[in-house]
This record gives structure tokens, sequence and C-alpha cells, in this order.
């Protein structure tokens, strides 16, 4: 049978202060009223039916993740009482589920993307769904293709088309984030997918693959689906590392006997994942600025405005251009697009002194 696991788990610091304790960006109204869970949630469902979503999320969240999405039920939500990066974030699902159902077949996306048309993703889904059915020694990702040089994302090098299959294609490698003259080329070559994070597997296929590159992690999350009571124990001893560079890279360097299959996304595709990317949802006034809440503007151009204090209070741009404002009714920060991936460092350093306001 087929399932949807929604990855949940960030926190989503670069958007403080939108984004704070408890309250993560996937879980803000930020598109158009609507938080990016749901529009997660709602994509998912037009591929498997509710009760074949699975949500991973920090146990933090769960209260607020469940009231986000009231179809699913209490044991189709899984709390991770630590982060340990996105391995066990796939493994763990895919652990449950494999004892729920031995045959079946995980679409593990994520929870910070717009994706549009909605169509074309779920007929990907559908297409990445059917390879992994088919070839019990594949694990599929799903590659976007890029529409420019994007030095944010990582890339994936397409191989020999699958035979058959005019959307798919083997991966030769996966590349880390590019400078611009590589990602240009990149982009030129037309031999590159963005990575986009997101895979369609046999649960017990990743699961063989986690047996052999880490073992441990394997015991752990066995483990743990077989004694769900052991939670806190167990998770917390997990390796904290990526799915990628555990399991999907070293698949597609020959480690294991399975192989990295891709199928194309012709989609639009963002990761909301800082205000740059936000910016570009929210879209654009006259003046290149993107405004959301009371705000006003003079001989201001290409800013961020974000004003969630409600109608009491109006914030005023003037004179400049390549700012972020953004003003919460408990915090309020200033910075520049150049200089906002410092974001998450000043977390840290408030955190510290007033960790009330992290």
């Amino acid at each position: 049978m087929r399932y949807v696991v929604i990855m949940a788990g960030g926190s989503g610091t670069r958007l403080w202060p939108l984004s704070r304790q408890g309250t993560p960006k996937q879980l803000l109204p930020i598109v158009h009223g609507r938080s990016l869970l749901r529009l997660a949630f709602d994509r998912a469902t037009r591929v498997v039916p509710p009760e074949q979503v699975l949500v991973v999320t920090g146990a933090g969240y769960l209260d607020k993740v469940r009231a986000e999405i009231p179809e699913l039920a209490p044991e189709n939500f899984l709390g991770e009482p630590v982060g340990r990066d996105s391995l066990n974030a796939c493994a763990w699902p895919a652990a449950v589920l494999a004892r729920r159902d031995p045959d079946a077949v995980i679409a593990q996306v994520t929870a910070d993307h717009i994706i549009e048309p909605v169509d074309a993703f779920a007929a990907a889904l559908d297409r990445a769904f059917a390879l992994a059915e088919d070839d019990a020694d594949a694990l599929v990702t799903l590659g976007v293709v890029p529409t420019s040089p994007h030095t944010g994302y990582g890339y994936l090098r397409r191989g020999e088309a699958v035979e058959g299959n005019e959307d798919a294609c083997r991966v030769e490698r996966f590349v880390e984030k590019p400078d611009r003259a590589t990602a240009q080329q990149y982009l030129a070559s037309g031999d590159y997918w963005w990575n986009s994070g997101m895979f369609v597997w046999r649960a017990d296929t990743l699961l063989a693959q986690l047996a052999v590159l880490e073992p441990a992690t394997h015991a752990g999350i066995e483990m743990l689906a077989a004694h769900p009571d052991r939670l806190e124990e167990v998770f917390g001893s997990l390796k904290k590392v990526s799915v990628d560079y555990a399991v999907m890279e070293p698949v597609s360097q020959g480690r294991t006997s399975a192989h990295i299959l891709a199928v194309e996304l012709p989609i639009e595709w963002r990761d909301v994942g800082g205000f740059a990317s936000l910016a570009e949802v929210l879209g654009t006034d006259e003046d290149g600025n993107a405004i959301e809440g009371l705000a006003v503007t003079l001989d201001a151009s290409g800013n961020l405005v974000l004003n969630t204090a409600g109608s009491g209070h109006v914030v005023a741009v003037a004179g400049v251009t390549g700012m972020v404002v953004v003003h919460t009714p408990q915090a309020t920060l200033v910075t520049t697009f150049d200089q906002a991936e410092k974001v998450k460092s000043l977390v840290g350093l408030i955190a510290q002194s007033h960790p009330t306001f992290a």
C-alpha cells in the first residue's frame, strides 16, 4: 500500500522572529492564511487517502500539529523527543509502517516547500511510486528541473534514462550546494536537477540499506518500532545525520546492491527556508517591496516588511533598499537580505541572553 510521510520537524530559526520556540515555520499561516504544513497535507491527499498520511514532527509541537491536521488519527503522528536530522525522520516511520504493512511504499516529503502546480506534483509522485513498486532495489528521488543557477540547493547529476520511462533516470551522484559559477555550469549543461530532498521507496528497501550502511541506527529504529514506550531512551541515542549523507550518497556510489533513480518534477518549487524565499512567495509591489501587515514605505525598494502586530502598530520604512524588517508582538528584526543568513546565529545569542524571546 502507498503512504506519504510528511517531515515537519524543523524549527525554522532563519525566519525568526516569525518562527520561535513552540511555533516552527511550518505552522505559520504565511501563504494566503494557510500554513506550509497544511499545504503539504493537502498535496499528500491528492495521492493517498488521509489515513495513509503520517507526520513526523518535534514532540514539543505535537499539539499544534494535530490541531492543524485534525483529520489524522493519533497513531499517524510521530513526535521526535529531540531532533536527529532527516535520516531518523525517514527511518523511524519506515520501521513503523513496515510493521503495519510489510508491503508499504513510502513517499517521504517535506513541509517547508511551495510547490505548484499541485497536479504536476501528484503525477510525479505517482510515477515515483510505480518505479519503487516495480524495482525492489530502487530508492527514488524527486529532481526539480532548475530554472536558475541557485546556490542554495543541492544538485543531482542525471545518468542514463530508465528503460521504458522517459521521465526517470539513474542518478550518477549527488553534489553539495555549489558556488554561482558551478551552478551556472550545471544549469547550462542540462545534466543536473535540484535535489528536492523528497523520496519514494519501499519501507523494507530503505531499512535494508540502513542495515548495511548504518547498522547501529537500524538496530535502534527496529527497537523503537517494536517498543514505542522506549521512545525517550532510544531516539535520543540515534546518530544525528542526514538521509542524503547516510544513505543516498553511499548508494549512488555503489556501496550497496541498491541504486538511485530520479523522477522529474516539472514544477515551480521554492524552499521557504529564509526571508529571501519568503519574499518570493509573498510577491512585491511596484517598488519591489514584499509587504505583509500594516506598513508604509517611502522612497524604499526591494525590501521585505512583515508586521504581525495587528492594526495597533504600523511599520514605516523610508529611503532604504534590500532591507528585511520583521515586527511581531514579541520581537523585532532588522537586517539586510545579504546578511539574513546570520539570523540563525543571532537566535543562538538571543537564546543565551534572552531565552524567552528565542
